[in-house]
């Protein structure tokens, strides 16, 4: 038997064999696993019994000498030229560091090794220190961070690219993890239990809130506009940016009748709010809204436009708001008709379409995902809109919707379990919405 042959036949029987990555075979995977999520669930439980451990009276703050609080406290005593540059060393310095770990300890050794694993224990633990934890949570503190570390280097030491794959993963992840979980998971499941107690938020009251929602004359006016803003709002943006992209498509003098529609679009909601305030404005004598100036000026009297009911003064303030989102239809429209290949209109003309057929037939199914962006971009900024209402109304004169009243109800009135309903029942409005333009974009990537 040549040496060859015994070489392919070694290969063979080597490639035949479960192939392992630092000693882990599946079963050792499979164990990994039941650590790291018994592990995990350890981590919950003791969160749960430290959120319902019982409360002491006058808690001493325990601190390593340092936390954030002192240091914004300090920061915030200095001159605003000197907080720059510490701000941004201080950032520059937490960079650094993961940048260095990121670099150097996932490389095998000894030394990368304990470099991983001091990481691994120590992060967590001053992550949670510089908090100035609690004395009578400062064992849960510990216990919960060194939990974690321990469970996050076993996870990288036992991970089938190697150890270090995962350790660099998460550090790349932290930091972004933490601020979502702080500014957007942790904020909304807050919310939503806030949305079951009574406007203190200690006494639980169930569907209490819900129900004065679509009840109370302020809460249902408020979701009445909201779903009006969402259905008109969307609907004749997209129709007039779509309508303008098409007729000045390719007309002399294109880019500048563009920027024209575009600049209120630079213009924020409470600028636009401003300028389009003095649009309507409304007085005896002089009038200096060029609204009420025309109606004078033919002998009619001046109108208050924002106090007229019901629903006058909700379109005039929709109004605004669809001369600040028209452009934004246009620009992405007219970019989707111009990618629309010019084969298709010629073939589509040839055959005898005339230009609204090869409109309808040609270019709406090609801009088809351009407009479906459009289309829940703005219903969204429509449900989500403030600024609007809160400069030219205030809510007033049933003009108010959910996004304003959230804020009314928290600010004014202190009404924090009704402030908190407001802002579920908006986040459902939002959800379905979110849901299609995400399934939509997957369809998308899918074809192409």
């Amino acid at each position: 038997m040549s040496q060859t042959t015994v070489d392919q036949r070694a290969t063979t029987e080597r490639s035949d064999q479960p192939k392992t990555t630092h000693g882990v075979d599946e079963k050792g995977r499979r164990i990994t696993r039941i650590v790291v999520v018994a592990g995990f669930a350890l981590i919950a439980a003791l969160f749960i019994l430290l959120i319902f451990s019982a409360p002491v009276e006058d808690p001493v703050r325990t601190t390593i000498g340092f936390s954030l609080n002192s240091f914004f406290v300090a920061l915030g005593q200095m001159h605003p030229l000197v907080q720059i540059p510490i701000v941004v060393a201080a950032f520059g310095a937490v960079v650094a560091i993961l940048l260095v770990l990121i670099e150097y300890a996932p490389r095998p050794g000894r030394g990368y090794f304990i470099m991983r694993l001091v990481a691994c224990l120590a992060i967590p633990l001053l992550s949670f220190m510089l908090l100035r934890p609690y004395q009578n949570v400062l064992l849960y503190v510990v216990a919960i961070s060194l939990l974690v570390g321990g469970l996050l280097f076993f996870a990288d030491y036992r991970s089938r690219q190697g150890a270090g794959y995962l350790f660099q993963l998460m550090l790349f992840m932290t930091p972004a993890s933490i601020m979502l979980l702080m500014g957007l998971i942790y904020p909304a499941i807050a919310t939503f239990v806030k949305s079951f107690y009574d406007k203190t938020g200690t006494d639980f009251v169930g569907l209490e809130n819900y129900i004065w929602v679509f009840t109370n004359p302020v809460g249902t006016a408020s979701v009445i506009n909201t779903l009006i803003w969402a259905l008109f709002a969307p609907t004749i943006s997209v129709a007039i940016g779509l309508a303008y992209a098409v007729f000045i498509d390719r007309a002399r003098g294109e880019k500048v009748l563009k920027v024209l529609v575009f600049m209120p679009v630079a213009i924020s909601f409470v600028g636009a709010g401003i300028i389009w305030k003095f649009m309507y404005d409304y007085r005896q004598g002089d009038q200096l809204g060029l609204l009420n100036a025309i109606v004078t000026f033919f002998g009619g009297d001046p109108i208050n436009w924002l106090a007229v009911q019901p629903l006058v003064n909700t379109f005039m303030l929709l109004i605004v708001f669809i001369w600040t989102q028209t452009g934004f239809a246009m620009v992405i429209l007219s970019a989707a008709i111009n990618g629309v290949p010019a084969e298709q209109m010629e073939a589509a003309e040839l055959d005898g379409a005339n230009a609204w057929q090869r409109f309808r037939n040609v270019t709406v199914p090609g801009i088809r995902s351009s407009l479906i962006v459009v289309l829940t971009t703005i219903t969204i900024a429509s449900l989500k809109v403030y600024d609007i209402v809160a400069v030219m109304t205030g809510g007033r004169n049933d003009t108010t919707v959910l996004g304003f009243e959230m804020v009314n109800q928290q600010q004014r009135f202190q009404s924090y379990g009704h402030s908190s309903a407001l802002a579920v029942v908006l986040f459902l409005f939002v959800l379905p919405l979110i849901i299609y333009n995400a399934q939509s974009l997957r369809k998308q990537r899918e074809i192409r």
